[in-house]
């Protein structure tokens, strides 16, 4: 698929409405599964399936190996280098799946629990399935095909959601968060499969692979130190702590963690191809441009909601998994905190990754990764509670380093991204407050949050008053707005 340099910007801000739009139907499809299999099962339950998902999670790393994003960045992908890759991301994903079938009773051993055991074995296939469906995403992402991956997205969790529903009502327990992870995987293969209409043939020897792995191997060792990194407060709480309070840990971090993954990186699938194609264009002011209005996109958007979540914990709580997970209202405001910081960190993943910096990449992993550990471990010494509040602080550090780390490796609007995360960082804390006090009053959870959210729109509202926050918002809204002109154009000359 060829698109012309002047349409990029177009087929960008296309892709993400249509990536939005869907992902708003998976935001929802996820709060219903929360709110629902809250309420079906116990803590007990979501601390068991956390413990051998975030050990999974560095299996499925390892499973992609970076191949992925070496296949989407790649200048030119060949049928044949196409198809081999194909073959690397399924045998790596066998051979994983293999591994944890016969290695599940060591997570048992750690942990001490013996439902953990056949968890892992079960959810072993899981490493198959999404390795088979590696390429056939990253090709669709390549060839900017996000209507088709939206409509995946959305599908695969709405109907693995009914399957775990079904089996929680027939008294299934854990069990029915197995059948809900297998049943994604499932549905995602078969999607993907379908909209691409690609069957691989057989490995070939050819020339060019050598590029895919070295790529491949460098954003594979700065994903697993950021994943270890990701997860140790899982791991940490798990095994401090227990099932228990793990699970509470891990329903306030998944409310927030799970809805907003599930827009930020779907951007990423639009934005990584599209900052690559920018990046061979040698347009080195497009490209800064680009990754600016990125950020403030996040910020005005993900950043302001995340300052909204913080300031409404409580009714948030209330409204989506019920009075018994009251105490988890503070696990929820910290994790806002720490995902603000993280969403305006996150334009600096699609520079290294567009750019082709894995390498460097990786090498600032193990700066972030060691930050957060430390405060991680520092915070558990004092409970749940610090564990969170080491978990918030951690991006804190690391956001502006990471600015300054990728200013040193090639042209970046290093003042326009401090100064853009400066204004939305103040707008953020106006709009916590405000929702924070509208959500004081007295009311039911539903109205106390219908409150929170009036309070915060009327901040937002005040805020475009302000000259700076206006052409901020006018930056962001251009391509948009040109999108749906477009769309309207066609729509008339085929009426």
């Amino acid at each position: 698929m060829t698109v012309t340099a002047p349409r990029l910007g177009t087929v960008a801000a296309g892709g993400a409405v249509v990536t939005l739009a869907s992902q708003g139907g998976r935001i929802l499809v996820q709060l219903i599964s929360v709110a629902v299999l809250a309420r079906l099962l116990t803590p007990y339950d979501y601390g068991l399936i956390a413990v051998v998902v975030a050990v999974i999670g560095v299996g499925e790393i390892v499973r992609d190996f970076g191949l992925s994003s070496a296949a989407i960045q790649a200048p030119v992908l060949e049928r044949q280098q196409r198809d081999n890759l194909f073959w690397a991301n399924a045998g790596i994903g066998a051979v994983l799946a293999v591994g944890m079938f016969f290695a599940a009773p060591l997570i048992t051993a750690v942990f001490g629990q013996p439902e953990l055991t056949g968890i892992a074995q079960a959810l072993a296939v899981t490493f198959l399935l999404n390795g088979l469906a590696t390429q056939y995403r990253a090709g669709l992402s390549r060839d900017l095909r996000f209507r088709a991956l939206a409509i995946v997205d959305l599908a695969a969790p709405a109907l693995a959601l009914l399957v775990a529903v079904v089996a929680a009502l027939m008294g299934a327990g854990y069990e029915a968060l197995v059948l809900q992870q297998i049943a994604v995987a499932v549905l995602t293969l078969v999607g993907v499969a379908l909209f691409a209409r690609w069957i691989p043939r057989l490995p070939h020897r050819v020339e060019g692979m050598r590029h895919f792995y070295r790529f491949g191997w460098n954003m594979f060792a700065g994903q697993v130190v950021g994943y270890v990194a990701n997860n140790a407060d899982t791991l940490l709480v798990g095994y401090r702590f227990g099932p228990t309070d793990l699970g509470g840990y891990n329903r306030a971090f998944q409310l927030l963690m799970m809805p907003l993954n599930q827009i930020r990186v779907p951007i990423s699938s639009v934005a990584v191809p599209v900052l690559s194609r920018i990046h061979a264009s040698e347009d080195d002011d497009r490209f800064s441009d680009f990754v600016a209005k990125g950020q403030l996109a996040l910020g005005y958007t993900l950043v302001l909601g995340l300052g909204l979540v913080a300031g409404a914990a409580e009714p948030v709580v209330q409204v989506f998994l019920g009075d018994q997970w009251l105490t988890v209202v503070p696990l929820l405001q910290l994790f806002a905190i720490a995902a603000a910081f993280q969403m305006l960190a996150y334009v600096g993943y699609w520079v290294y990754v567009s750019r082709g910096f894995t390498a460097q990449l990786f090498r600032y992993s193990l700066v972030s990764a060691a930050i957060k550990i430390v405060c991680v471990v520092v915070g558990s010494q004092w409970g749940l509670l610090g564990t969170a509040i080491g978990f918030a602080v951690a991006p804190a550090i690391s956001w502006p380093i990471s600015i300054w780390w990728l200013s040193r490796l090639g042209p970046l609007p290093t003042a326009r991204l401090y100064g853009g995360a400066a204004r939305v960082l103040t707008l953020t804390v106006l709009v916590g407050t405000a929702s924070w006090i509208a959500a004081g009053v007295a009311l039911p959870a539903v109205l106390e949050l219908v409150l929170a959210v009036l309070a915060a729109a009327a901040v937002v509202a005040l805020a475009l008053l302000v000259p700076v926050v206006r052409r901020d918002l006018a930056s962001v809204a251009g391509p948009v707005r040109e999108v749906l002109g477009s769309r309207m154009r066609l729509r008339g000359r085929t009426a």
